[in-house]
């Protein structure tokens, strides 16, 4: 029989009554205590870290140590020596792994030489020669650079860097090998009438989107036709830009009163024309930063429609944009005609500059000065190409590969972030957004327990 007089068995609490103690025990704990706690701010060295590593300049340097390593792995595959020790690699790795150091190795000093210092010069004059030809090869590369940059920075592709070039180079080369003047009056006026004649040709696309909307995209690459068969047409019309007493289609020489002289004496080719694109550079950096007409170049830039709303004339901006981008590619064709190739031009003057002016924007980000680094950058592979392949035999075509991957690796940040382990932006951000979501799910909880035991109180 069973004992009615004992204690009786405990019982579970209900759910209710569990709850009702918790919200109570919650309650207990200070407010300071229940909400969670804030990350601490980062460090002053590790947000240095994150703005160096996260930021553009980053990706530029790491895209041009991708696209060597790239190189030189190509470069091994192309060499004889490599390919002749592969087929006793088991036998002998050595053999092979000297073989492919000697060929990388020996490529990129050939590299060096031919485009910063030559080592093996019997003087420092001869030594520096080839770090001169590098400025002079990046003195159009900058300009048609700056053109399509500051194009860049409204919002605007302009990809008819040729036509411009080549429309610069036809007016400027008319002036200085037709007309009469007083040596510095000439080279001035060549100078002025070639930038005119670059910055209108680009001025057609920016009328034609500010008027009917038409893309710039097609109409510069429709101008580049244009502008090469009209001058094609001038260099084989007598009377015009065709040498006189001439089958060629090729101008006279220019004339000595509009050259542009010679900085370092005539042993070196860098010209006058070096010192106008530092100034072009400088130039563009005061529009872009320190004027408001680069204030709205940027705004239309990021939202032409918020600039429209804010009281812009995107319009114009578009027309006054392309006139200057223009006029900065035409300064290219210019020194062309009046530094680099002063016997003469036809019509592949421009030397596929206008095109390679879009991987020195790309480059230098659209930026000024960096846009300037990026075009000595290219300058140095343009003549350290020609030394490597007489040097090693290297096919100058690897280093065209080379600016194409710098290219390939600009345009995918992410990439570059993934293989060499670098904080990404978007995945700090995503981070910091569930940290967040986390953060405010918490309090609301918080807040929603503390006003349970309140109503479990009254």
């Amino acid at each position: 029989m069973s004992d009615v007089t004992g204690d009786a068995p405990l019982l579970p609490e209900p759910a209710a009554v569990k709850q009702e103690h918790a919200a109570s025990d919650r309650a207990d704990i200070p407010a300071a205590q229940r909400a969670p706690k804030e990350p601490e701010p980062p460090s002053k060295w590790h947000a240095t870290f994150l703005k160096i590593t996260q930021g553009n300049a980053i990706i530029s340097v790491l895209a041009v140590v991708l696209a060597l390593i790239v190189g030189g792995i190509m470069i091994a595959f192309t060499d004889e020596r490599v390919q002749e020790t592969a087929g006793y690699f088991f036998a002998r790795p050595s053999d092979m792994l000297v073989a492919v150091w000697e060929a990388v190795s020996g490529a990129y000093i050939a590299l060096f030489q031919g485009s910063i210092y030559n080592f093996g010069a019997d003087s420092f004059a001869r030594g520096i020669r080839p770090l001169t030809e590098t400025l002079t090869f990046a003195t159009p590369l900058i300009a048609a650079g700056l053109g399509v940059a500051l194009a860049f920075r409204i919002g605007m592709f302009n990809i008819g860097g040729r036509g411009q070039m080549l429309m610069a180079a036809a007016a400027a080369g008319w002036v200085a090998f037709a007309l009469d003047l007083p040596w510095g009056i000439h080279m001035i006026v060549a100078l002025v009438v070639g930038v005119i004649a670059g910055g209108l040709w680009g001025g057609i696309a920016g009328f034609l989107k500010a008027r009917t909307g038409a893309h710039e995209v097609i109409v510069t690459i429709m101008l580049n036709f244009v502008a090469f068969y009209l001058v094609s047409w001038m260099l084989r019309t007598p009377g015009l830009l065709q040498a006189p007493g001439s089958s060629n289609p090729k101008t006279p020489p220019m004339k000595e009163t509009a050259v542009f002289p010679d900085l370092l004496g005539p042993q070196y080719n860098l010209h006058f024309g070096f010192i106008l694109v530092i100034g072009a550079t400088i130039l563009v950096w005061w529009i872009l930063s320190r004027s408001s007409l680069g204030f709205q170049f940027r705004a239309v830039g990021e939202n032409p429609n918020a600039a429209r709303v804010a009281g812009i004339n995107v319009n114009n901006m578009y027309i006054i944009g392309m006139l200057i981008a223009g006029g900065l590619v035409g300064l290219a064709g210019v020194n062309q005609v009046l530094g680099t190739i002063t016997t003469g031009f036809t019509a592949n003057i421009d030397a596929g500059i206008g095109f390679d002016g879009i991987t020195v924007a790309l480059l230098g980000r659209s930026t000024p000065w960096g846009t300037f680094a990026a075009g000595i950058l290219f300058g140095a592979f343009k003549a350290g190409g020609f030394s490597m392949q007489a040097a090693q035999q290297i096919p100058i075509d690897i280093v065209t590969v080379v600016q194409a991957l710098i290219v390939l690796f600009i345009a995918a940040p992410p990439l570059v972030r993934t293989i060499f382990f670098l904080p990404s932006p978007e995945r700090d951000a995503r981070r910091r957004a569930k940290e967040h979501d986390k953060q405010v799910k918490a309090e609301a909880a918080s807040t929603a327990a503390q006003a349970d035991a309140e109503v479990v109180a009254k």
